[in-house]
This record gives C-alpha cells, sequence and structure tokens, in this order.
C-alpha cells in the first residue's frame, strides 16, 4: 500500500513539472508577446513585392514590385534607387538597445499620435510593419515599434538602427508623391527619333526642325531645309535626348498660380516624335522663365530679372516641374551643332 502511494506521488510530481515545464514554453512563444521585439529585419528582400508608407498626416503611399521594376500602385514611374535604400533598410536593420522601462509609456504616448508606419508585404501577404518613433537620444538610432505575422505586436518599444551607419531610419521613408516620381522626360534612342522641333517664341531664328529621311535627317528652319549639315554633328544633337531629366517637382505654385503661368506665352516649346512606322508618340514641352528679384545675365550677357539657372517646364500630362538651363541649352540651341541656322533673316514666323 505504502509503495503505490509512493508511485501517485511520484506521478504527480512528474505531471506538475511537465505541466510547468509546458506552461513556461507556451508563454514564452505566445503571439502577443509581454515584452520587446527585435526582429524587424527582412532578410530575403527580394520577396517582397509591396511596401506601403503612412506618414504621420496620413498621407500615404503604396509601392507595388511587377517582375524587378517598382511602381506606385496606379503602376506609374517611380526612382528605383530610392525603393532600393528601403530595401537596403528592411536586410540591414538591427538592434541597438532597450529603452529605460520608466520611459516606454512616454514613448507609447508619443508614438500613439505621431509616428511613420511601414508595412512590408512578401508575396503579395501581409508580414510584417515597422512603427517608427522619434531619434533614440543619441540620435544614432530610432525608437520603433514592431508588428509582425508571425510574433504579433510588440507591447513595448525598443531602439534600432542601420548596421554600419549611425544615424536615423526615418529619412527613408516618405509618402509624400512627388518625391517619388521619376524625373526621366526623354530617354530616346537615335533610331527611335522621328522628329524634333523647337520654337522659339522669344527669336524666332533660333527655331527649328529635324526630320528624319530614311536612314538619315533633315534640318530645316522657316520651312527651307538647310543646304549642309555636318552629319557628325547632326548625331551628336540627336544623342543628346537619350537622357533627359527635370531638377526637381513643384513645392513653390498653388494649382491658381500653376493655371496662371500656363496661360501666358512660353519663351520656347519643343515637341518630340518617336517610335516607328506602326506605332509613334509626341511630347510636347512649353519652357516658362521664373522671375528673379536679383538681376542676372542671360547667355547674350543682358541684365534681366529672371534665374538663368533653372525654369519651369510643363509636362506633357500638364504638370509643372522645374528644369535646368545646362541640361536643356543643348536641344534648344541648334545653331551650336548647324551653323547655318545662324544666317538666316530673321523674319519672326513659325517653322
Amino acid at each position: 500500500m505504502k509503495l503505490k502511494q509512493v508511485f501517485i506521488l511520484l506521478f504527480s510530481l512528474l505531471s506538475v513539472a511537465g505541466l510547468s515545464w509546458y506552461t513556461y514554453y507556451i508563454i514564452n512563444d505566445q503571439k502577443n508577446p509581454a515584452g520587446e521585439l527585435i526582429d524587424f529585419a527582412v532578410a530575403d528582400t527580394s520577396s517582397i513585392t509591396k511596401i506601403r508608407i503612412t506618414e504621420p498626416n496620413s498621407v500615404s503611399i503604396e509601392l507595388k514590385r511587377s517582375n524587378k521594376v517598382w511602381t506606385d500602385a496606379n503602376g506609374t514611374c517611380i526612382t528605383q534607387g530610392m525603393v532600393h535604400n528601403i530595401l537596403d533598410v528592411a536586410k540591414n536593420i538591427e538592434f541597438k538597445g532597450y529603452l529605460p522601462k520608466k520611459s516606454h509609456q512616454t514613448y507609447k504616448n508619443l508614438m500613439s499620435t505621431s509616428h511613420t508606419k511601414v508595412e512590408y508585404y512578401v508575396n503579395n501577404k501581409w508580414y510584417k510593419t515597422w512603427y517608427i518613433g522619434p531619434p533614440s537620444p543619441d540620435h544614432y538610432g530610432q525608437i520603433m515599434l514592431l508588428d509582425s505575422k508571425e510574433f504579433g505586436k510588440s507591447a513595448e518599444p525598443v531602439m534600432m538602427e542601420i548596421k554600419g551607419v549611425n544615424g536615423i531610419i526615418e529619412p527613408n521613408f516618405f509618402a509624400d508623391h512627388r518625391q517619388w516620381m521619376c524625373t526621366n522626360i526623354f530617354a530616346v534612342p537615335m533610331e527611335k527619333l522621328l522628329e524634333v522641333k523647337i520654337i522659339n517664341h522669344d527669336d524666332s531664328t533660333r527655331s527649328f526642325k529635324i526630320k528624319k529621311n530614311g536612314t538619315s535627317f533633315n534640318v530645316s528652319q522657316f520651312n527651307q531645309k538647310l543646304a549642309y549639315v555636318d552629319t557628325a554633328n547632326m548625331y551628336r544633337y540627336i544623342h543628346n535626348y537619350k537622357k533627359i531629366h527635370y531638377d526637381g517637382a513643384n513645392y513653390e505654385l498653388t494649382k491658381a498660380q500653376c493655371d496662371s503661368l500656363k496661360k501666358t506665352q512660353p519663351f520656347a516649346e519643343l515637341i518630340l516624335k518617336e517610335g516607328n512606322e506602326i506605332k509613334q508618340k509626341t511630347t510636347r514641352l512649353k519652357m516658362f522663365r521664373i522671375q528673379s528679384e536679383d538681376t542676372q545675365r542671360n547667355e547674350f550677357g543682358e541684365l534681366v530679372n529672371m534665374d538663368m539657372n533653372k525654369f519651369w517646364c510643363e509636362l506633357a500630362d500638364g504638370s509643372l516641374v522645374k528644369c535646368q538651363y545646362h541640361v536643356f541649352n543643348p536641344l534648344l540651341f541648334g545653331y551650336v551643332y548647324f551653323p547655318a541656322l545662324v544666317k538666316t533673316n530673321g523674319i519672326r514666323i513659325n517653322t
């Protein structure tokens, strides 16, 4: 009888020990952790198919991957390098340190009212969300909180950093669509260029047209074909269209100011036709001077109240962007490549 009681007691003790171990395991492997989560990184960034960024002001942008190219939610071109920066951060983010317990509630209250939210989707399914708060006290990292598919949402924020980088993380994440826009205007190889027309409203003697004729090109002014064009200079001019970018989006003019500017006469227009016999595309740009309070010298050495570094350009979609003269002058100054243009009589008519 005593042996049976000892056996029962021993079994009970083992059962309690086993239950205690199981309970401890479950608690420490729970989906809703009571402490801090630090596994922010996405090891395989090639599996990320979508990123959604929401700023504290609720402005958001969605970035989508199609094969190896990233676009916004509407399929519009965005700057690939900035997406690659985000993917680099996602791969190289690492734990910097825990915050003092007494500061947790303060930071949670702060982040509940102001944070940048970054959602990562792997194979089109939600994977992790970062809540990015203020910089760490030493400004060499960021206070962040993690919500993940695997472990749930962290109860407390932690300090994170980018491996090998002393700085804050938040500037890599923004939702203003203008900052994401592709800046390229033209990327036309010579074999695709069919026609270019430059209309200079300030000086019609600088207007001209180039048109493809078989395997060569003709240059004309005032509807008259130039008698002689240097072939090498022709190719140099056309190669300028392989890479033309604007300088920056419009952060200055209101919609009303944009509409007002568009109603004025541009100083120049550029009309480009590209493609082949089956499919063609025409792009028209209108260029407007920017008024300046300080006098500057123009290309003729004259003092003018104009910004001689940048101008407004109306793109084909109607948006206004800032462009640099030194980028566009090789397109507008045809006489540099075709000296015969300066020998015209200067009659002010459109080509």
